[in-house]
């Protein structure tokens, strides 16, 4: 109700005799109020229950409920424990007041009524009774606000999982499209990619002689070295099988170039573990990373079971890829005719002759890549 406008409230006006009921809901009506009348406590209460109400102006000595067990109800009730009640009494103001008090009332009226208190008593409760509804729209709009920003959080947190997960297979900018734009991508399809397979030349070696905590010293370094180069690269990191690696260009989201991407790729990974397996020989361990590259069509997708999920390449490619890696020694990049002949106006390759690969009825033409021009 603002100050100067117009009355506004919904109030209700008990007591047992009609005269001062009418004359009172009279008197509320000409100052702007919308007024209901009840004849008794229980009337009222039914009433109370049923309809929104701003403010109950009562008689106190009423037969069956009078004014204190009406006003204990409406407190007793969560959806009007605030509502305002001002009783009216007849009888010794002080002690009125006290029961008054502890039934719950918010104000008191001794009979005969002055007029001029009522309306100023009704317009300060109406005051505090809007006040406490707004600030229950507010708290409402709050929970929902709340609500809703759960809702956003629990979203964000699950696609961050997503993306932590699709991040073990993709590219980080891979796995950013594919929260954005579902899984569907992820479904069985052939394409064709530039498969590149790794592994360690003088691992199994290694692990015979070395001491657990250096075997995982050295894998944590290789690993920690490939991950960031894959990434840069745009490529998919198919599975780790300890030392061997199988990543791919190519899918899910088709590249530019995918065959220079794995050799560009391969060569940066020489490079950085030239350092780590200088700092193992010193150790007296000799250790050098072997890549072999192969390119063709391939079916992709997913597969595994409930508890365990990998996106792989299925098919001769990245078979031909392990084992061109297998003739690799230390240092080495060994890629197949197709993937030379893709690099040819870049690379400064070197035919090695047909390769006889375990698992290839036919001897497969290889080249040994030394470098990119440009």
């Amino acid at each position: 109700m603002g100050a100067g406008g117009p009355a506004t409230g919904r109030i209700l006006v008990v007591d047992d005799q009609r005269t001062n009921v009418e004359l009172m809901a009279d008197l509320l009506r000409q100052q702007g109020y919308e007024v209901r009348t009840a004849l008794d406590g229980k009337q009222a209460l039914e009433i109370v229950q049923r309809e929104p109400l701003d403010l109950v102006v009562s008689d106190i000595m009423m037969p069956g409920v009078d004014g204190y067990e009406l006003c204990r109800s409406v407190r007793a009730s969560t959806q009007t424990a605030l509502l305002p009640v001002v009783l009216v009494t007849s009888l010794d103001p002080q002690a009125e007041r006290v029961k008054g008090i502890e039934a719950g009332a918010d104000d008191f009226l001794s009979k005969p009524v002055n007029w001029t208190e009522l309306f100023a008593r009704v317009r300060s409760l109406l005051r505090v009774k809007a006040l406490q509804d707004e600030v229950r729209r507010q708290a409402e709009a709050l929970r929902g606000w709340n609500a809703k920003l759960e809702e956003r959080v629990g979203q964000q947190v699950t696609a961050i999982q997503r993306l932590g997960r699709l991040k073990r297979f993709f590219s980080p900018q891979v796995a950013d499209a594919i929260v954005a734009g579902g899984e569907e991508i992820l479904r069985p399809h052939r394409r064709e990619i530039t498969a590149v397979f790794l592994d360690l030349r003088g691992f199994t070696a290694f692990t015979d002689r070395a001491d657990p905590e250096e075997v995982l010293e050295l894998l944590r370094a290789y690993h920690g070295t490939l991950g960031h180069i894959v990434a840069e690269h745009g490529g998919t990191l198919e599975h780790f099988a300890g030392d061997g690696v199988m990543i791919f260009f190519n899918d899910p989201f088709p590249v530019e170039r995918a065959a220079e991407r794995a050799v560009r790729m391969s060569l940066a990974l020489q490079r950085a573990f030239a350092p780590i397996a200088q700092a193992w020989a010193k150790l007296g361990q000799e250790v050098g990373l072997g890549i072999g590259i192969a390119q063709g069509e391939a079916t992709l997708g997913v597969i595994g079971f409930e508890q365990r999920w990998e996106y792989a390449a299925i098919g001769n490619v990245p078979n031909l890829a392990a084992r061109l890696c297998g003739e690799a020694k230390a240092g080495e990049i060994i890629v197949d005719a197709q993937t030379e002949s893709d690099l040819a106006p870049l690379a400064e390759t070197e035919h090695i002759g047909p390769l006889q690969l375990r698992g290839f009825a036919q001897p497969v033409p290889a080249f040994r890549v030394s470098a990119l021009r440009g």
